[in-house]
């Protein structure tokens, strides 16, 4: 949207001195004489304001402005009449209108209304950019069979008020579950808070969780809500839980019980309505016979099990994944994106990733940043990644055996003629890759572009286009 404000009235004089003296404010100003000709222009290029008479031939403005609530729900419309009445004015409001303004108009209190309605059409806007980018930060990449079922999941569970636990490996995206699930809830506008339980020391986890009032210990000097508090309306994630203790596990299962808690040092009950998406990186069950979890409060947080799959699980998500983080690490630091061989896509897919896609985003920003080209071939990747690839150095891992009639009958075959057909192989590859760019394939190669086009000529390589050999 541009900041266009559309003003609608049946009375000529009334567009042409409301038109003139918003032009004069510097705004660029669009004028229509009857409600049939808004819905068109606000379809074809939505305004960020709309001064919108009430009384005009059918439709009038409340019949207006109710369609164009149906079409842009978030649009800002002041509504202008000159036969006043509370009625008219409480009806438009809660219609949805912003404001309401008598005629005869005062031009310096139009001005002044559109100036502040226009402050709150760039809020909206402002509002409206931060969370793509926060959704664009917790987008969740994959289209592996894992994770496709794991979104799936996720669809069913979102719009629900039902608690849900995450069980998975360090670095699996744990958070960006729940992220998610707050995201696509009925809950999405309000709080989003999350408590680490294994950052907070002991002695501080129980006020950290439900606050405390003033003078409750020494240095409480004020009341201070807690995050179950704070979270009310919303989501509380509770990450780690596996490593809260037994005394305030007894607590937090009966604030879930209950929807109500003390605070620490208080004596009044404080309701809540929140919902509740706890995690663990342990096997909870296990730590349940060991004695270390309570079982009760396991039962409570387990309605909707989900489970975040590692990364070894989702191998043809590697591509997407390291794609998705150069592209989001350059933006964020100014550098040019990179691109990776086929050969680097390959040795990716054979490293076990411990870490998981925590530690895929790290190896993603070290190659970005140290890789001295703009294209990351094998040679760049770290060697403990080369190294779990099955034969590294002999052949690459991205190559199949590629064997002939002879050599399944037990022939063999000159070195000369061996190493001519890997070679082959090899540059065909990093040419498919790039895109038959030669330039980029001679970097990839680490090769001069001249040695490249003798190569091809000699191994009888020919780009699509040119006639076949």
């Amino acid at each position: 949207m541009s900041e266009t404000i559309l003003i609608v009235d049946d009375e000529p004089a009334i567009l042409s001195t409301l038109s003139g003296i918003l032009a004069d404010e510097g705004y660029e100003v669009q004028t229509a004489g009857s409600g049939l000709e808004v819905i068109p222009m606000v379809q074809a290029k939505p305004p960020a304001l709309v001064l919108l008479d009430i009384w005009m031939p059918e439709p009038d403005g409340i019949e207006t402005l109710q369609r164009l609530k149906t079409f842009i729900p978030d649009l800002i419309v002041i509504m202008m009449s000159g036969h006043g009445s509370i009625e008219t004015a409480v009806k438009s409001i809660k219609l949805g209108a912003y404001d309401y303004i008598e005629k005869p108009l005062s031009l310096e209190k139009v001005v002044l209304m559109v100036k502040h309605a226009l402050n709150e059409f760039r809020l909206q806007e402002e509002n409206r950019s931060l969370k793509r980018l926060v959704a664009k930060k917790y987008e969740m990449v994959g289209a592996s069979r894992a994770i496709l079922r794991l979104k799936e999941q996720i669809r069913l569970a979102a719009p629900s008020h039902s608690r849900v636990l995450i069980s998975g490996e360090n670095g699996t995206g744990k958070e960006l579950i729940a992220r998610t699930i707050h995201a696509e809830s009925p809950r999405r506008n309000a709080a989003f808070l999350e408590v680490n339980c294994a950052a907070i020391p002991e002695n501080l986890i129980e006020s950290e969780l439900f606050g405390y009032e003033k003078g409750a210990f020494t240095g409480a000097a004020q009341r201070k809500k807690g995050q179950f508090e704070l979270a009310s309306g919303g989501t509380l994630f509770l990450d780690e839980i596996g490593d809260m203790t037994l005394a305030t596990q007894a607590k937090v299962l009966r604030a879930l019980q209950e929807q109500a808690f003390m605070r620490v040092g208080g004596h009044e009950r404080v309701h809540v309505d929140v919902r509740v998406i706890a995690a663990s990186n342990k096997d909870l069950p296990t730590e349940i016979k060991a004695g270390r979890f309570r079982d009760d409060l396991y039962y409570r947080l387990n309605v909707i099990p989900l489970h975040a799959p590692p990364l070894r699980e989702r191998i043809d998500d590697i591509s997407l994944l390291i794609s998705y983080f150069i592209k989001e690490v350059s933006e964020e630091q100014g550098i040019r994106p990179k691109r990776l061989t086929a050969e680097a896509f390959d040795l990716l897919k054979h490293y076990e990733w411990p870490g998981n896609v925590r530690e895929l985003k790290n190896i993603a920003e070290r190659l970005l940043i140290m890789a001295p080209t703009p294209i990351i071939s094998s040679h760049d990747l770290p060697e403990f990644i080369k190294e779990a690839a099955p034969d590294f150095g002999g052949k690459s891992s991205e190559f199949p055996d590629q064997k002939t009639d002879e050599t399944d009958a037990g022939a063999s075959i000159p070195l000369k003629e061996a190493r001519s057909s890997f070679e082959k192989a090899h540059i065909l590859r990093e040419l498919e890759a790039n895109e038959w760019n030669i330039p980029l394939t001679a970097e990839a190669l680490q090769i001069e572009r001249t040695h490249l086009y003798r190569k091809m000529k000699v191994l009888g390589i020919k780009a699509p286009t040119e006639d076949p050999i």
